[in-house]
């Protein structure tokens, strides 16, 4: 239990330390430009843990499906954003998945596996969608890459956080739900 959790801080820790500017893709190379994107957002942060944390609550399928219907689909909206799609919304869909994901663990939603992952899946197009405007001179396939690999471990270290809780204060995960939802509110309205 304890190891799950000082293994999840260490994975958030490695993960936040560079967060002071993007990194450049001609000095570090287009995937290491991707692995530190999600990183140097606090919306995108909280939305990927909240992911891990929400599909730890549910357990089961849910474990593996929720965060593969994120990856999957926000490597779906990135390629729809490189083609010159237009998604309107995509922001304010980024706030709202902080909120909403928050608030579904803070009241510990337990749905079937398959309807969690097509509520993280809504949430993930918005996503990968801002990641590909965000794409710059990084190579596009190096990039999404990058930040597919960083999603998924935001969503480990969710799901080991949220195992690692689990086992000491149940009522902790529900908490930080709700502290998600509260600096997602915060976002919107800052």
């Amino acid at each position: 239990m304890l190891k799950r959790l000082l293994l999840a801080t260490a994975i958030l820790a490695a993960f936040s330390a560079p967060a002071f500017a993007h990194l450049d893709p001609t000095e570090h190379g287009s995937f290491l430009a991707g692995v530190s994107h999600p990183f140097f957002g606090l919306d995108h942060i909280l939305a990927m843990v909240a992911v891990g944390l929400w599909a730890a609550q549910i357990g089961g399928k849910a474990l593996w499906t929720v965060p593969a219907a994120f990856v999957g689909t926000m490597a779906l909206g990135f390629g729809a954003s490189l083609t010159g799609l237009a998604l309107p919304f995509v922001e304010p869909a980024i706030l709202a998945s902080v909120i909403g994901l928050g608030l579904l663990v803070s009241m510990a939603v337990k749905v079937p596996a398959s309807v969690s992952a097509a509520v993280v899946a809504v949430f993930a197009l918005f996503h990968g969608f801002a990641h590909g405007g965000e794409l710059g001179s990084a190579g596009a396939l190096q990039f999404g890459s990058g930040f597919a690999v960083a999603t998924a471990a935001l969503h480990a270290a969710g799901i080991e956080l949220g195992h690692g809780i689990s086992r000491f204060a149940p009522a902790l995960t529900r908490v930080a739900g709700a502290a998600t939802a509260l600096v997602g509110l915060s976002l919107a309205f800052g």
